[in-house]
């Protein structure tokens, strides 16, 4: 099993960053890749970002690509998602997710383990 905690959300205005947390623990060592997804009210999960067990590769949606940026310290078992740049578009629970299969990172059923999520609200 892996527990997934997330950290880092509030209440910004636009135009504002905010660094989301990760961490993990238990079996850490089975992750293949650590992703991002949120959900705003009345929408659908979607992804925004991942980035694969070594840090060598990531990926973004084109909704937060050059405004996001994921990053990984596996001395610390922890994920971030600097945010910057925030609009309101961006409003939405973000949850953090883990991966021990090697499909899509793009997917949201390529993630065995999710965290409890983060509220992350930007005001004009």
């Amino acid at each position: 099993q892996v527990q997934l905690v997330e950290s880092g959300g509030g209440l910004v205005q636009a135009g504002d960053s905010l660094r989301l947390s990760c961490a993990a623990s238990g079996r850490t060592l089975a992750i293949s890749a650590m992703g991002w997804f949120r959900q705003a009210p009345g929408k659908e999960r979607e992804f925004v970002s991942a980035i694969n067990r070594y840090g060598s590769s990531t990926y973004y949606s084109d909704s937060v690509k050059g405004r996001f940026t994921i990053s990984r310290d596996n001395a610390k078992n922890t994920v971030y998602l600097q945010m910057n740049r925030l609009n309101p578009e961006d409003t939405a629970v973000y949850y953090c997710a883990a991966s021990t299969q090697y499909g899509s990172r793009y997917l949201d059923n390529s993630y065995d383990y999710w965290g409890q999520g983060t509220q992350v609200t930007v005001s004009t």
